[in-house]
């Protein structure tokens, strides 16, 4: 059995119902991959082999009792932004190297309830911020498709092990664009659910207002059915909405596409920087969609220049606040032999965080320090309300809202951009976190170079399953999302 990893989550799934081969073979061909191929790509930080294999025995018990959830025995890695019991937990940083979990992120524990088997814990931009997952502790993630370059972030390490086939599907989280753009980077299908349709219990967080887990796999089919193991109310989170949750798999032909009013937001189109190959397999797919019965529709979404710098007023201010418990007291990275409590807090900080997540820090304690607050935090805030109703009255003519998912594909590692153009490459996805709307990404082509272009549907408020559902559809009259990089077609 060596072409496992080339079925769908749906054709495992029902592999293990009809014992054609059990969760431990399968998992075991997971691990076989991963040892062969991921010194190459670097996707993961902990595997945890020992713990799959016992899940995968007991996930098989459960199989021939005949009381199997859907996706009982189906492997998952989890990015290492989510905690899990008794398993490493890094959010990517030297700060929490030697932190163990003693308990488990709400998606993990429904994880669990619903017999996936965790293979480990993927790499990561560290405490989600960046854009490329050139890790400066655990060393950069390469993008299958080229090992030359990155597969985005900051859930990178979550796209490479689909897209190389080291894992049938991973969670990720999206606070500025983090699932959608390594989704759009390494050919894959991403969803970002509205804020508040995934717990954030126990997932470390980065900016509150605006972190959202999801799913990241090939197809939205393979992202619905994590999406029904994900979705859900929970107490353990304060922002988490008490709302009846789909059934995103049943849902996947629920949204005629005939008929359907897809929004072109003139000022995305006409964007410096957004690549001409780019743009041109997003202007196809959107072609196709049309073909199949959607109706084109110029849209104006005037508030698109300020996204970039009200997110990066509020998601630093943000991330200020929450960063501030790593000290070096509790739990953590610590210096060695600190002189006096002083010496111990900035040596710790200086020492355990990197460069990125320092700069962010600074710009946010700066943003919130007494004689700017005001001026800078309030002030983008307000223009966040702006956003989220240029959207509302965009939704008001259409049904959903379409975009590139970055303006380029992959970089190169080692770039070096620059933050302002690190920055400026999330223009496309920034807004969604910002008004807490749920969006999609799905592959539509390459560039001349063979790399991954993606499409990005922005939709209203609690549309996953419509999201889900359009990009099913296309998926079922196009091929993009069926292609593997030559690292996944290797047999372990």
């Amino acid at each position: 059995m060596t072409d496992l990893h080339r079925l769908s989550i749906r054709e495992m799934a029902e592999g293990l119902k009809s014992a054609q081969f059990s969760s431990r073979e399968l998992t075991q061909h997971y691990l076989n991959r991963i040892a062969k191929i991921d010194d190459r790509v670097n996707s993961y930080i902990t595997v945890t082999a020992e713990q799959a294999l016992a899940q995968a025995d007991a996930a098989d018990a459960v199989l021939k009792t005949g009381n199997a959830t859907a996706l009982t025995g189906v492997p998952i890695a989890h990015k290492d932004i989510f905690c899990t019991h008794g398993i490493k937990t890094t959010a990517g940083s030297k700060m929490l190297n030697n932190f163990v979990s003693p308990y488990d992120a709400t998606v993990v524990a429904k994880g669990k309830t619903a017999g996936l088997v965790t293979l480990g814990k993927v790499n990561m931009d560290e405490f989600a911020m960046g854009s490329t997952s050139e890790n400066p502790f655990f060393g950069a993630t390469k993008n299958p498709w080229n090992l030359e370059h990155v597969p985005g972030g900051s859930s990178g390490g979550s796209a490479a092990v689909v897209a190389a086939d080291l894992a049938p599907f991973a969670t990720g989280t999206d606070t500025g664009g983090s699932i959608r753009q390594p989704a759009s980077f390494c050919g894959l299908t991403g969803l970002k659910p509205t804020y508040g349709r995934v717990s954030r219990f126990g997932m470390i967080a980065y900016a509150s207002s605006m972190d959202q887990g999801g799913p990241m796999a090939r197809s939205a089919e393979d992202c619905a059915y994590l999406m029904n193991v994900m979705a859900g109310h929970d107490e353990k989170d304060s922002t988490s909405i008490n709302k009846e949750v789909d059934d995103y798999v049943a849902n996947l032909n629920g949204t005629a596409v005939k008929g359907l009013r897809i929004g072109i937001p003139k000022q995305y189109f006409n964007v410096q920087g957004l690549d001409a190959d780019v743009k041109a397999r997003v202007e196809e797919s959107l072609k196709k969609l049309e073909d199949m019965g959607a109706t084109l529709v110029e849209i104006d979404l005037s508030m698109s220049e300020a996204y970039v710098p009200t997110y990066y007023l509020i998601a630093p201010a943000e991330a200020s606040s929450n960063l501030s418990r790593f000290d070096g007291v509790r739990y953590g990275y610590r210096c060695e032999n600190p002189t006096d409590i002083l010496d111990l807090y900035k040596r710790s900080r200086s020492e355990g965080f990197g460069a990125e997540v320092q700069r962010r820090i600074l710009i946010g304690t700066y943003a919130l320090s007494a004689g700017y607050y005001d001026a800078y935090y309030v002030k983008a805030q307000k223009v966040r309300r702006l956003i989220q109703q240029d959207f509302l009255k965009a939704f008001e003519n259409v049904d959903v809202i379409a975009a590139p998912s970055a303006p380029t594909t992959a970089y190169k590692i080692g770039a070096n951009l620059s933050p302002t153009e690190m920055y400026l490459g999330d223009i496309y996805t920034l807004a969604v976190n910002l008004a807490g709307l749920p969006a999609i990404n799905a592959p539509v082509g390459f560039d001349a170079n063979s790399l991954p272009v993606g499409l990005q549907l922005i939709g209203n408020y609690w549309s996953e399953s419509q999201l889900l559902s359009i990009v099913h559809q296309y998926q079922q009259n196009t091929d993009w999302h069926t292609k593997r990089a030559a690292i996944a077609e290797e047999n372990a």
